[in-house]
């Protein structure tokens, strides 16, 4: 329990502080005053001093926050001070300072996914079946569990993805696979039925099925280390795309409220991924970077989207937005975000009751 909550606070500093960073070095660069660069929120538990910043460790570890020179509206500054206040950069030196946390996030993610790869491989599900469904094209065809399917009409797959979207590409047509059964290798041919079932997301899609699942064991792909960047890139990119994807769901009602989870959650599956090793939690803490990423470039006040979303349209109108205007927006999206949080909470600890079951997306 101790070795678990230490290694969420780690976690979740490295996350924060790598945000913060980027909104501070941007910042440095753009020529603007950074009076604090705090890791949490409330009371201080240590504080130094160096040149012209104040950097300090605060009792809340839930986030963290640069405070610049002219950030608050209303500020009163000296000429002196004018060139050096946030308020006074040019609307694209804001939305670069603002845009760099989000930014920072995604290229840890892609700095440890790409360690991850060059050390271990890239392990991507395997063509092995798991389970044959009673009643099934596979078992009418007398396909069997712990069979590896290494081609379809001739076409090779390696990998689950690969298999299901052959199946899917040719629809209800008939399918020849062969099939790696122990030391023997078969022909056997299978026609897929049209059904409904559940996508990620729970939505009722229809697909062309054979009844099988996958046995839940991975291939490990060795990668060039010169090409594991290039892998994480992808990785990365195709997160970001199942992340905002998650958010329309839960816009529109598809994904319900109660698949999401907050710190509790995170710290839970933290002590999963430490207990699994160590690699697995740099990949998890990956996969926590991005999702964090895509969520503070959410359009909401308060969130860096809101504010790069203010500077954009003060570019385009070549005005700044009314202060009124903003404080409204931004004591809106504090309310949406403290509705929120309290959802999250509640969830977490829901799932934290005994009997209670685990409905969070994978």
């Amino acid at each position: 329990m101790v070795t678990t909550l230490i290694t969420t606070i780690i976690v979740l500093g490295i996350l924060i502080f790598v945000h913060e960073l980027g909104h501070f070095l941007v910042a440095k660069w753009a020529g603007v005053k950074v009076i604090r660069f705090s890791l949490g929120f409330g009371p201080k538990l240590l504080a130094v001093t160096r040149g012209e910043t104040e950097y300090c460790i605060s009792a809340v570890p839930l986030g963290g926050y640069v405070k610049m020179l002219g950030e608050e509206p209303g500020d009163e500054l000296s000429e002196e001070e004018q060139s050096r206040s946030f308020a006074t950069q040019p609307v694209l030196k804001r939305i670069a300072i603002v845009l760099a946390g989000p930014l920072s996030n995604f290229v840890l993610a892609i700095i440890l996914f790409a360690m991850v790869n060059a050390v271990s491989g890239i392990h991507l599900p395997s063509t092995e079946i798991g389970a044959v469904n009673p009643g099934s094209p596979a078992e009418k065809a007398a396909l069997m569990s712990g069979d590896k399917v290494v081609s379809i009409n001739g076409r090779e797959v390696t990998t689950w993805d690969e298999l299901s979207g052959t199946i899917e590409e040719f629809g209800s047509r008939s399918l020849t696979l062969k099939v790696e059964r122990g030391t023997e290798v078969l022909s056997v041919e299978v026609t897929p039925v049209v059904s409904q079932v559940k996508n990620l997301f729970g939505e009722t899609v229809t697909r062309p099925l054979v009844g099988i699942t996958s046995s839940g064991k991975f291939l490990v792909q060795k990668v060039n280390p010169m090409m594991a960047g290039y892998y994480s890139l992808v990785q990365t990119w195709k997160l970001s795309k199942i992340f905002v994807l998650t958010v329309v769901k839960l816009v529109e009602g598809v994904v319900s409220i109660k698949t999401l989870g907050g710190p509790i959650l995170i710290g839970q599956m933290v002590g999963e991924q430490a207990r699994e090793g160590f690699i697995s939690l740099i990949n998890f803490i990956a996969l926590i970077s991005v999702n964090l990423a895509v969520l503070n470039l959410l359009p909401i006040p308060v969130l860096d989207g809101g504010h790069i979303l203010f500077f954009t349209l003060e570019g385009i109108l070549r005005r700044p937005i009314a202060l009124k205007k903003i404080e409204m927006a931004q004591k809106v999206g504090m309310v949406m975000l403290l509705v929120l949080m309290v959802f999250v909470f509640y969830n977490d600890i829901m799932r934290l009751l005994p009997g209670a079951k685990p409905d969070f997306l994978p």
